[in-house]
């Protein structure tokens, strides 16, 4: 390949141009070194005169008590230490600088070089200085002390609130973001948590002065002047409110960083006019904002940063709730209805707070009251729910901008949990909710805008998809009380049971019913309801029938939606609904419905879900629909030949995982539909369909006019899962290029690509005739392309960008070659050295960079001989030259600026990235997710340079990669011998899985950080001893770092959650000395199938482990202890304390497990929070518990022994004479199941209480002497073996009891 003389010779001109500039500024400072010791001289004369002016102000201040600002002390100091130490230091160089080298004859040029250079630097940092040291004032008088009465204990025990306070804090600290806001319902905590971030940036001096106003709805300007200016310490007594905004902006300035916090905004604020100065007129100045409404703070606050305040998790909520009723909630009487008053409280701390306080101490009478009237809420019997916790909803409700939003607040309240957008969008339409809308699309666009706005405004929730939403059920509560009120509606809640037909006088005047959870079993004749609009109900009882003339009396009804019921024929009185827009009869199962026909104004008809064979003519007939929902009707067969076409208005046509039954155009006598009808569809704009065959699509087909489309063409597609809009999915015997025009059109702007068996292809897209598609596509998926040995070919280009690309995955690619495939179909380069993404540069950029760095690198060997670098430099840059020359090829860059996930499963390539990526040069920077599997070639995943490109990576899953030995390969080390860091920052899920040959993550050159990881997975890595790869060439000793799984060159500060499986060759999991911090917020630990090892947790460990709740430990057949509490020459008592947080502990089939714990640790280790215990085959165990152990579970629950050798429960402590007493307070189940040589509970004298013991199980125990000893009087046995389940029911209502000796057997 040619390389343009005209490039290169602009290239060498501008290194030469280069190297002069370096050389000259280097020489000037050996033949100039007295002009610049002279100015540095000078600009410290300046400075002192600078700083003996600043002192004298702050003596004057001192003398008028007055504080000095800690920026003017620290400046003063260092002042000093450039006058004081550097100038000393400058006069040792000048002398050194005035004496000669060799023998006197020549000037000491390496000390003046020295000198001049120090001069340089120093004068530079005294300009500085001088430019600091202009003080507008250096002193202040400290300000009376701001009144913030949040509770910083109620505060810390929520962890939800820690998140968002820490987020809070981590922003104020970031310079070039000036206004934050929080956002959240009322009654949720924003005002707790701007008062906590306002202490807490008080207390750690974050700011100088920290102000806080509260706005409200009912603006009042000069009040919140007064508020700010009195935690200044100024006084505004003019009356005019320009004057003091003024004045209190001035003041304000005055401060070099201030918090101002404004509580409660409705509207927007005009800063300017209350006085409080914006970034560009004050930089030091934050701002934090608290609001109800996002677009508050968004559009009319302009915030740079705003956080959501989430009602509480469920457990934080009941944590509350216990809090403010007392201890009567978790009483067994109360414990069941107390949760439900609590779930009913929504999250919300206000209503949390309120409900609770007013039910402590109560009766349980008064709980269900309060319940009853929880569930069933009411503008008259709402005193069930705190009145403030109600204001504050129904206010937010009365702020909404228009009566569209309200209404549609209203509507969204009848339509349950996580509801569709797709069905508010049929019950808006049908209802004529939205002005000025003409088509589906517009409706739609329109509605995602009130979705959206009441989401900002807290009335709304997202949901698990953007394709719903959800409400809270409190608000949901006060939305169905308001609608009632206002709009005389009539809803069922869930906890409702309706099983007769409402009263009829309650009903008669309702706008809107609600039947969504009823079990009525019986209808009524007629629904006398002249001014109803909407009616839905969904039927539990698919039995119950719907009289004829059911809708005789509703002919103002628009929307109707009959959901999970039965009709053999509907009724005829549904002809009569000549105003219905909408008509739904979700999941029914349908047989004659040719009376839809009748509907001339119906718009939408949804048949989603339902049981229908025939799509009856009648339909044809209904020339204003718009929008026909046909999605999973499995049992559709026929659709009648022109129905379809006959729907000449159609906008919307829903079809997925429905009919198929497709036939060819041109046949005579037709029995089906035939996809030539929706040519006569000019207003279709949405397409759900499924075509099992391509030949069958007409040539003249088009679909260029089609926004929202789902269209599956071939056998091999389903519709399970979520599927996006804008999804294309292929499965062709053919190649792309041979598409109808239709199709090519749809494949340009198409957003989620499926290519599936694409037969005979060797190369997938080409670049050249598919570059519009590579624009839009969001989402590309290939998979079994048996012939495939390229995805795109370019045609000469330098990079081809996907430049929305989100996720991309290749599977079972078995000849892929790489992504991109070249110009020219002719390489010297043999595949195994490709790498599937191309990254590096082939043009004179990366030529320039590595020719610089060679010349640079050569000139600074010696900086007094540039002619003879200059010689190596050029020699270098030869050499080099014809090196990478030699090596280039011509392939296009692949860009994938915006890529996310990324998997790669069973392709057989060797390499996926170059290992040596320059700096900046890479392409998948804002990679999420990376999954690996069944890649048998790769060795290694990245390189320590890709390592450091992927620093947004949050999920890492290496599978089934038979050759893998690390998933970072080793490079050259270091210079001067230090281990390099690799760091994932964000990662936050690892798994490593059948990785037959994996030796390690990585070298031990490297230290490894995952400061974000929370969930680790190592399963079947069958030759892995060490997470980090301990070189074979070192000598290997007893006890070494190589013998654990885990070390100090691993740091895992925040990891939750470990599993750890057949990894055959582990003896150790954590070496004596762990990375500080690691494993100290690890909560969960699953180990199983490691054979080799022998323990769990050493002593010297135990202490990382104390957050740990959740152990399990399976089938480790070499397994001999679980806590190991005896070091090798250390005493129980010399051993640190820990207190342990271990709640559940499963110990299953382990045949070597001789102790749990090994030793008695008498107290220095403790399990308080021990409550369940499983053991199950262990049948090398003897005893289960040390004595100090057993004396300290209050909390335990449940414990279970099954079929394991266990002897006695509790080991006996020796030397203890006197009796024991054993308390289990909490204990309600004991299973002792085939403990053939359990003997006794406890050897010693002892007795046992349970008062809480409910269930007992016992089998195949023949030995048991004694399990809680007591008064010899009692001989009669308590149970016999074969009447264990007698037993368990006899005792459900015991308190306390004993067991002593029973019956042999």
């Amino acid at each position: 390949m040619e390389i343009p003389t005209g490039s290169a010779g602009n290239l060498v001109s501008e290194i030469a141009k280069f190297m002069f500039l370096q050389i000259k500024r280097r020489i000037s400072y050996v033949f100039h070194h007295q002009r610049r010791v002279e100015t540095f001289e000078e600009k410290v004369q300046r400075l002192k005169e600078r700083r003996d002016r600043v002192q004298h102000d702050v003596n004057a201040a001192k003398r008028n008590a007055e504080k000095i600002e800690i920026g003017v002390e620290n400046w003063l100091i260092e002042v000093d230490k450039i006058i004081n130490e550097r100038a000393k230091e400058m006069k040792d160089l000048e002398d050194k600088a005035r004496n000669k080298c060799f023998i006197g004859l020549c000037p000491n040029f390496k000390s003046r070089y020295q000198l001049s250079k120090e001069s340089e630097k120093d004068a530079n940092a005294v300009d500085e200085l001088l430019q600091q040291g202009e003080f507008d004032k250096v002193s202040y008088r400290d300000l009376p002390r701001a009144i913030v009465d949040a509770s910083p204990k109620d505060f810390e025990a929520f962890d939800s609130r820690k998140q968002v306070f820490n987020e809070i804090m981590e922003v104020l600290k970031h310079p070039s973001i000036n206004i934050i806001g929080v956002y959240g319902t009322g009654g949720v905590g924003k005002t707790t948590l701007v008062k906590e971030v306002a202490k807490k940036v008080k207390g750690d001096k974050l700011c100088d002065v920290v102000v806080m106003a509260d706005v409200t709805q009912t603006l009042d300007i000069q009040k919140m002047q007064d508020q700010i200016a009195e935690s200044l310490g100024l006084k505004l007594e003019e009356k005019s409110v320009a004057i003091r905004a003024s004045r209190l902006h001035e003041r304000l300035k005055e401060e070099k960083k201030i918090l101002v916090v404004l509580d409660d905004i409705w509207a927007r604020l005009d800063l300017k006019e209350v006085g409080i100065p914006i970034a560009d007129e004050h930089e030091g100045c934050n701002i934090l904002l608290t609001s109800r409404d996002l677009n508050v703070l968004l559009n009319g606050m302009d915030a740079q940063k705003t956080f959501l305040i989430d009602v509480l998790k469920e457990e934080e909520a009941w944590d509350l709730f216990k809090k403010m009723a007392g201890n009567s909630a978790e009483s067994p009487e109360l414990r069941s209805i107390a949760t439900k008053v609590a779930e009913k409280c929504a999250g919300l701390p206000i209503a949390i707070s309120t409900v609770a306080r007013a039910l402590r101490n109560k009766a349980l009478f008064e709980w269900k009251d309060a319940l009853r009237q929880l569930q069933r809420p009411s503008s008259s019997n709402f005193c069930g729910v705190p009145a403030d916790a109600y204001a504050a909803i129904e206010l937010s409700y009365n702020h909404l901008k228009d009566e569209e939003l309200k209404q549609a607040f209203l509507l969204c309240s009848l339509l349950g949990h996580n509801a569709l957008i797709q069905d508010m969008l049929k019950y808006s339409m049908g209802l004529g909710l939205f002005s000025s809308v003409n088509t589906v699309e517009e409706a739609r666009d329109r509605l995602l805008t009130v979705v959206s706005n009441l989401k900002t405004s807290c009335l709304l929730l997202d949901s698990y998809t953007d394709q719903c939403f959800d409400m809270h059920d409190l608000i949901r509560d006060v939305a169905i009380s308001i609608a009632s009120r206002e709009n005389r509606v009539f809803a069922l809640n869930k906890e409702d049971v309706q099983k007769d037909w409402p009263n009829v006088e309650a009903m008669k005047n309702c706008d809107k019913i609600s039947l969504r959870y009823a079990s009525i079993s019986k209808l009524p004749d007629q629904l006398k309801c002249p001014k109803l609009t909407f009616f839905y109900m969904g039927s539990r009882d698919p039995s119950m029938e719907m009289p004829t003339n059911f809708f005789n009396e509703t002919k103002n009804l628009k929307v109707l939606d009959l959901t999970k019921m039965h009709f053999l024929s509907l009724p005829s009185s549904i002809s009569l609904l000549s105003n219905l827009g909408t008509l739904c009869l979700d999941q029914c199962v349908l047989g004659d419905i040719a009376i839809i026909g009748e509907l001339k104004n119906l718009e939408i008809l949804s048949l989603l879900k339902s049981h229908i064979e025939m799509l009856p003519k009648e339909i044809g007939q209904l020339i204003k629909l718009k929008l026909l929902d046909l999605t999973g009707c499995t049992k559709l067969k026929i659709i009648l030949p022109n129905i379809l076409s006959s729907l000449s208005r159609l906008e919307e046509l829903y079809m997925g995982n429905s009919f198929v039954q497709w036939e060819t155009e041109g046949h005579t006598q037709r029995s089906n539909a035939s996809l030539a009808e929706f040519k006569a569809l000019s207003c279709l704009t949405a397409l759900d369909v499924h075509i099992p065959n391509a030949k069958i699509i007409p040539r003249d087909l088009f679909f260029e006019k089609l926004q929202r489309y789902k269209i599956f063409i071939g056998e091999a597609w389903d519709w399970d899962g979520q599927i996006e809009y804008s999804t294309l999915k292929l499965q062709l015997n053919t190649s792309i290029r041979y598409l109808n025009y239709g199709l090519k059109m749809l494949l340009n702007k198409v957003e989620h690509l499926h290519l599936y068996e694409m037969t005979g292809v060797k190369i997938l897209l080409f670049e050249s005739e598919h570059k519009e598609c590579f624009r839009q596509l969001k989402n590309l998926h290939i998979q079994n392309g048996a012939m495939i040995q390229y995805i795109i070919k370019h045609n000469d280009v330098d990079k081809i960008e996907f430049l929305q690309l989100h996720s991309l995955t290749l599977h079972g690619l078995p000849k892929l070659v790489s992504f991109c495939s070249g110009c020219d179909d002719s390489t010297s380069i043999s595949p195994k050295e490709l790498p599937l993404f191309n990254d590096k540069d082939k043009g004179s950029t990366m030529l320039y960079l590595f020719f610089y760095k060679l010349l640079y690198d050569s000139y600074c060997l010696s900086w007094f001989q540039p002619e003879l670098n200059f010689c190596i430099g050029a020699v270098l840059f030869v050499g080099a030259a014809n090196f990478i020359l030699s090596r280039l090829y011509y392939f296009a860059i692949i860009m994938f600026p915006k890529l996310e996930k990324l998997k790669l499963s069973s392709i057989n390539i060797e390499r996926i990235w170059h290992y040596q990526l320059p700096s900046g040069s890479y392409s998948m920077q804002n990679l999420t997710s990376l999954i690996i599997e069944g890649c048998d070639n790769l060795k290694h995943v990245l390189s320590c340079s890709m390592a450091e490109c992927l620093q947004q990576l949050k999920s890492f899953e290496v599978i089934d990669c038979r050759c893998i030995q690390e998933i970072v390969a080793t490079e050259e080390i270091k210079e001067d011998g230090k281990r390099a860091t690799i760091s994932f920052p964000l990662l936050n899920s690892l798994k490593l899985k059948a990785l037959q040959k994996l030796i390690g993550f990585c070298h031990e050159n490297y230290f490894l950080e995952f400061p974000s990881l929370k969930i680790l997975e190592i399963e079947h890595c069958l030759k892995l001893k060490g997470f980090i790869n301990k070189s074979m060439s070192k000598d290997i000793t007893i006890g070494s770092t190589t013998e654990a799984l885990f070390n100090e060159q691993v740091a895992f500060p925040n990891l939750e959650k470990v599993t750890i499986s057949h990894l055959r060759n582990v003896k150790r999991l954590w070496f004596n000395q762990l990375h500080a911090d690691s494993f100290y917020k690890m909560k969960e630990l699953k180990v199983e199938y490691c054979d080799e090892l022998l323990n769990i947790f050493p002593s010297f460990v135990l202490g990382a482990f104390q957050r740990l709740e959740i152990l399990r430990v399976t089938d480790c057949g070499s397994l001999e202890e679980v806590f190991e509490h005896q070091v090798h020459g250390l005493e129980i008592k010399d051993t640190c304390d820990v207190a342990l947080q271990l709640k559940e502990m499963y110990l299953f089939r382990l045949p070597k497990l001789k102790h749990v714990w090994n030793k008695d640790p008498q107290g220095n280790i403790s399990f308080q929070a021990l409550r369940v215990v499983d053991v199950w085959k262990c049948w090398s165990l003897k005893s289960l518990f040390p004595f100090s152990i057993a004396k300290g579970l209050p909390q335990l629950e449940s414990l279970e022994i099954t079929s394991s050798g266990v002897e006695e429960i509790v080991s006996k402590n020796e030397g203890l004479e006197q009796e024991i007493r054993f308390e289990f307070n909490q204990l309600s189940f004991l299973s002792l199941w085939n403990l053939t040589n359990l003997k006794c509970f406890y050897s010693g004298r002892h007795t046992t209480v349970w008062p809480a013991l409910k269930n007992l199980k016992t089998h195949r125990c023949g030995k048991i002497k004694i399990l809680g000893q007591l008064e010899s009087h009692i001989q009669q046995p308590l149970f016999h073996i074969e009447k264990v389940q007698s037993l368990y029911s006899s005792f459900g209502d015991v308190h306390t009891f004993y067991l002593t000796h029973p019956l042999p057997q």
